[in-house]
């Protein structure tokens, strides 16, 4: 009797986290070894790090502390370099071995190039962990064109929004007026927007599992042309849910998209050239040509860096600019 309240003691003490970090850690184990990668037993390993313990290790930290999307992202690149790697120790990994892997992702898994680099990138966040550094010099990266981003012009959006019914119009220029991401607009709660201040936060929201991206909240003016709409789109909805664009189960719209392609093609416009991330993408250009400071625009994006949000600082090439050009050289 004694032995087995002993036992039922010990059981209880059992921490619910760490056994799902030992079955995310064997899980990982297993996927290495399918992979090709050898997994050393403890006592063979002499001190050295086994690769497949390695990346055990390193996606259950990824799964304790990040969100879902980046464990994901790791958790594939990570196999790929195992598939593509037969060193059994951290320690053997050399240049050739990251040169092998890009190499792999650009041919066996045809890879699109930043594709490649990404990947790259996750693998050598996963050896600087590990404490390897200065294997690889810049030149040995993948490479990929940086292409300007498209925005919208004032003749496309016109015509997309005379095509659209006045919930299509609300919910594009919602995007188009905040450069929200696409789950941002999902997760947009009334309780975010201040229509006193015209000003819109990007919040947490623990009640649906849902953080910003880098878990960074914001706070993005908005115009009072929104603002005016918003109030009366709020006149129309659902009291009871929080959500300003949810569907009848008040749950997140999940079909933005599919509605902005039906939308350019009732307006006989190449369904192609759009989709929602454009309208961020048109929303920061139009803010910097405003003559809006670099760091104020990165603030309303979220962006981590200004390098992000220089990407969208881009010629502008109205009739304004052409006729400058006539100026100079008249």
């Amino acid at each position: 009797m004694a032995r087995r309240q002993q036992a039922e003691a010990s059981i209880s003490r059992i921490d619910p986290g760490d056994a799902a970090a030992r079955r995310l850690r064997k899980e990982a184990e297993l996927n290495a070894k399918n992979n090709g990668v050898a997994v050393a037993a403890p006592e063979s390993t002499n001190g050295r790090r086994p690769l497949g313990a390695a990346i055990a290790d390193y996606l259950e930290e990824i799964k304790l502390g990040r969100k879902d999307k980046t464990y994901v992202a790791y958790d594939l690149s990570l196999r790929y370099f195992a598939e593509s790697c037969s060193k059994i120790f951290v320690d053997e990994i050399e240049r050739k071995d990251l040169l092998k892997f890009a190499a792999f992702l650009r041919d066996e898994k045809e890879q699109a190039p930043r594709t490649c680099w990404n990947k790259f990138a996750n693998i050598m966040s996963f050896l600087k962990a590990q404490g390897v550094r200065g294997l690889v010099g810049k030149n040995d990266w993948p490479r990929f064109v940086e292409e300007e981003p498209d925005i919208y012009e004032n003749e496309e959006l016109d015509a997309l929004f005379t095509a659209c019914s006045a919930d299509e119009r609300l919910w594009f220029q919602f995007f188009l007026m905040t450069g929200m991401r696409e789950q941002e607009v999902m997760y947009t709660y009334w309780s975010d927007v201040n229509f006193k201040a015209n000003i819109l936060r990007v919040t947490h929201k623990p009640d649906r599992g849902w953080t910003p991206k880098t878990y960074k909240e914001r706070e993005i003016p908005i115009p009072k042309k929104l603002v005016e709409d918003l109030k009366v789109w709020k006149g129309k909805c659902d009291k009871e849910c929080p959500l300003v664009f949810p569907t009848a189960g008040c749950q997140p719209k999940l079909d933005f998209l599919d509605s902005l392609k039906a939308a350019a093609e009732r307006a006989d416009l190449e369904k192609v050239n759009f989709w929602l991330h454009k309208f961020r993408a048109t929303f920061s250009t139009w803010s910097l040509w405003a003559g809006v400071d670099l760091r104020t625009v990165q603030q309303w994006l979220g962006h981590t860096d200004t390098e992000s949000t220089m990407r969208y600082l881009k010629p502008a090439r109205n009739q304004v600019v052409r006729d400058k050009v006539n100026e100079i050289f008249a």
